[in-house]
């Protein structure tokens, strides 16, 4: 019987002869629309028949391709798309299977015209969107058989070319059938993401080359989208879609990508790939985006510094990009991270491997390398502060101020054998970074901005040997004191005569401002005094102190405040008479340049006519007596100066006198105006005059030397005389040597010493300091004394005489 009806095609089933009649003799006639018309009306009349039909129709094809008559294969595929697209019935699905059963058929092909065929049909089928879920279905082959055609290697580049994109496509498509339907497969799972991303990675960067090379204007009419605009489209809508748990999926082969191929060290696909993940997920994912790449920064931290350079560089773009957005919640995790690649590749740079040691076949580290990434480190610290609020930036400015190591305070900080050399390199990049993050910082409240535990440590530094790092401190102050961008403005010292050229914002002084200046204004005047003092600052060193004079100026004072930094401007001037402190000529110079040119800026502000002209008197005479005493003649780059200053006295300099016999006649305190300013050396000045560990502990033990108690003899006091004078005059160089041999010896002791010889010796010490304050103890604490009376020992010292508590007599007062 089933014989008779394949033979007899009117005993066929009418949905096979509907499908066979939508077939031309000559395939070149293209599909018979009338005979489509009459069996999509009959799919849709009945939809039980549906999945026959697919069946069926998948059936024609299979043979067809089997053939090689491709002709037909075109025919059958495209009636499975107009059948697709015209029923949305619940028997859909087993259509649908037939379907998909057709185009993994297509794929499979060698044929480069039929995989593009069913790429197009699976593209057309992924835009509809089905009423009924699918609990069965699997896109894994077509995960994995689309990421294979981007990756072609076709021989024809056309053709080629038409693959890749074609696979595009087809991934693209997956996603958007996959992505928003928990029901079907978890596109997201990392066997489907390191296909796909790796697949779209490459051909971008394909595209980038082949751009590159300018195509022709024939070929640029040819093709309406390139490969590159086509992957960079569907990369941005794959990130659209990831939610906040699968970001790490997708991310995550984006970074292997970069690693495999070594693209961290071009930086430029590398910035384009995340300036495109950036840009494409949603805001509040971006610190995962930030805390994946820094993670990842660490896991590299023994790779090349151009690799940990270009993870750097990503992480400076898409911090821009997230903005406020980008820290997260762990704020102070993503400086560390930061500050920690600032210490290893110090380290690196020093010890010149990655593991401390030289052997052979040690990988050899290029100086210059890291410190360009530690330059890309430091950028990174300032973009990632410049997203955070005022009060989250002074957090992270205290965070970074507790990791800059001081010797003999943060030992722990330092690292095993960088050494002391180490040590200044970490100063001044964490100095450098906190010049980044203090950059455009503003704030209402200096006090609660600025607090103690913060700028005590800074000024310390502004104390130091090192000219570099006190530089950098000095530009951290201008930026935290500057709120109105002044800096610029006395970014040159120079004469000039009208200020208001300079269009210098002032404010009054606030509240919190006069606080401020109250708690701390000594210490910014003694730091600025004590600045200006060392030997080895040079012009930029000046330059910056004017700029901060200037500033506290505008931004900071008041009345009281006007009176100290006339008092400290004369007192510099004093400083570059002065013959003890041995000061080269130049910094004379500079000096008494800088005192003029601070002193008409300040009698400009202050709008007294009378300070004024005695100001401008006294510059008129240097500039005719006197030029080198001005800063036009002294901050230039040669500058023509006097052998010797021995000569300083009468109109050219600032009288003090005159200036408070001035000033008071417009109600400025005349008696603090009329006492010399004079610094009050502390502690702190003298301990943060040290350049290493050593040297801080050769301090700590002469101080603990002079008050040790083994010295119990105290010479007698010798009688001063003349020949006693001339002597320490003449034995003064000596004693320096003398001085400076026993430090090294102390400091050779502790470091070379094995560790129980010195406990031993701290024992001792410690042994004997307890003894004596026994001693002390028992000399001073006596028993309280008894009512009933006290009897004498034999050796003259009183002991209490042991009597019963109701044989004691009380006052009358104690009794009732």
């Amino acid at each position: 019987m089933y014989g008779v009806c394949g033979c007899c095609g009117a005993l066929r089933p009418r949905y096979k002869r509907l499908v066979d009649n939508i077939f031309p003799e000559d395939p070149e006639d293209g599909l018979v629309k009338a005979n489509m018309e009459k069996l999509t009306f009959y799919a849709l009349s009945a939809p039980e028949k549906l999945d026959r039909i697919g069946a069926y129709l998948s059936e024609r094809l299979s043979r067809d391709v089997a053939r090689h008559r491709y002709g037909y294969v075109c025919i059958a595929m495209e009636a499975l798309d107009q059948l697709l697209m015209a029923c949305h019935c619940q028997s859909i699905n087993l259509f649908v299977e037939s379907f998909l059963k057709m185009v993994r058929k297509l794929l499979e092909s060698d044929k480069p015209s039929l995989q593009i065929l069913g790429t197009n049909s699976f593209v057309k089928f992924a835009n509809i969107e089905e009423d009924t879920p699918s609990y069965h279905r699997s896109y894994d082959f077509f995960v994995s058989r689309f990421s294979e055609m981007c990756h072609s290697s076709y021989e024809d580049p056309d053709i080629r070319t038409k693959i890749r994109m074609a696979g595009i496509k087809g991934l693209q498509g997956v996603v958007r059938k996959t992505v928003n339907d928990e029901l079907q497969a978890n596109i997201w799972d990392p066997q489907h993401m390191d296909k796909i991303v790796p697949s779209l990675l490459f051909n971008l960067q394909s595209g980038e080359r082949t751009e590159s090379r300018s195509p022709s204007p024939l070929q640029a009419e040819k093709e309406k989208e390139s490969p590159v605009e086509l992957t960079e489209r569907c990369f941005r809508e794959l990130l659209g879609r990831a939610a906040y748990g699968n970001i790490k999926n997708a991310v995550t082969p984006v970074l292997m990508h970069l690693d495999n191929h070594s693209l961290w060290e071009g930086k430029t696909f590398a910035v384009r790939c995340f300036k495109i993940i950036m840009y494409s997920i949603q805001s509040q994912h971006s610190h995962l985006v930030i805390q994946q790449l820094l993670g990842h920064l660490d896991a590299n931290s023994k790779n090349s510094a151009t690799v940990r350079a270009g993870i750097v560089e990503v992480l400076l773009e898409a911090a821009a990009i997230a903005a406020s957005g980008s820290v997260g919640p762990t704020v102070l995790e993503v400086f560390n991270t930061l500050l920690r690649q600032l210490r290893l590749s110090v380290d690196y740079e020093l010890t010149g491997s990655y593991d401390g040691s030289t052997n052979i076949g040690t990988k050899i580290i290029k100086a210059h390398e890291e410190r360009q990434l530690q330059e890309a480190v430091i950028r990174t610290i300032g973009s990632f502060a410049n997203t955070l609020p005022t009060y989250q930036r002074s957090e992270v400015m205290l965070f970074i101020m507790g990791k800059i190591p001081v010797p003999g305070v943060h030992p722990a900080l330092l690292s095993s054998g960088s050494g002391p050399e180490g040590t200044r390199m970490i100063q001044v990049m964490l100095l450098k970074s906190l010049v980044q993050v203090t950059a455009g910082f503003q704030t209402t409240n200096m006090l609660t901005a600025l607090p103690s535990s913060f700028l005590e440590p800074l000024l310390s530094f502004s104390l130091t040997e090192d000219p570099e790092v006190r530089l950098l401190v000095l530009q951290i102050l201008l930026s935290l004191i500057d709120r109105h961008e002044n800096t610029p403005k006395f970014s040159n010292i120079s004469i000039i005569s009208d200020i208001s050229v300079l269009k210098i914002k002032v404010d009054k002084c606030s509240r919190q401002d006069n606080l401020f200046m109250k708690k701390h204004g000594q210490q910014l005047y003694r730091h600025i005094y004590l600045g200006c003092k060392e030997q080895n600052s040079g012009r930029k060193h000046y330059e910056t102190l004017f700029a901060l004079l200037g500033l506290i100026s505008v931004e900071l004072a008041n009345e009281e405040v006007v009176v100290d930094l006339i008092r400290l401007a004369l007192a510099l001037q004093d400083l570059a008479l002065s013959t003890d402190e041995a000061l080269p000529v130049f910094n004379r110079c500079a000096i008494h340049a800088l005192a003029a040119a601070y002193l008409n800026l300040i009698c400009q502000l202050t709008t007294v006519p009378a300070f004024c002209q005695h100001i401008h008197e006294v510059i008129e005479v240097r500039q005719k007596a006197s030029p080198y005493l001005l800063p036009e003649s002294v901050f230039i780059d040669n500058p023509k100066l006097p052998s010797s200053l021995e000569k300083v006295e009468g109109d050219v300099l600032f009288l003090q006198s005159k200036i408070t016999e001035v000033l008071g006649g417009s109600g400025y305190n005349t008696e603090r105006l009329g006492t010399p300013y004079v610094p009050q050396y502390t502690d702190e000045d003298r301990l943060s005059k040290r350049k290493s560990i050593g040297e801080t502990i050769s301090l700590q033990v002469e101080v603990e030397s002079r008050n040790s108690p083994e010295k119990e003899e105290r010479t007698p006091a010798e009688e001063i005389t003349f020949e006693t004078l001339k002597n320490a005059i003449v034995d003064s160089v000596g004693m320096e040597e003398q001085e400076r041999e026993r430090r090294r010896q102390v400091v050779e002791k502790f470091q070379k010493a094995p560790f129980e010889e010195i406990a031993a010796h701290c024992g001792a010490r410690a042994s004997l300091l307890q003894s004596k304050l026994n001693q002390i103890f028992e000399i001073t604490i006596r028993p309280p004394p008894s009512p009933s009376g006290t009897i004498s020992s034999g050796y003259g010292q009183s002991q209490g005489r042991s009597v019963p508590i109701y044989e004691m007599k009380f006052p009358d007062l104690c009794v009732y």
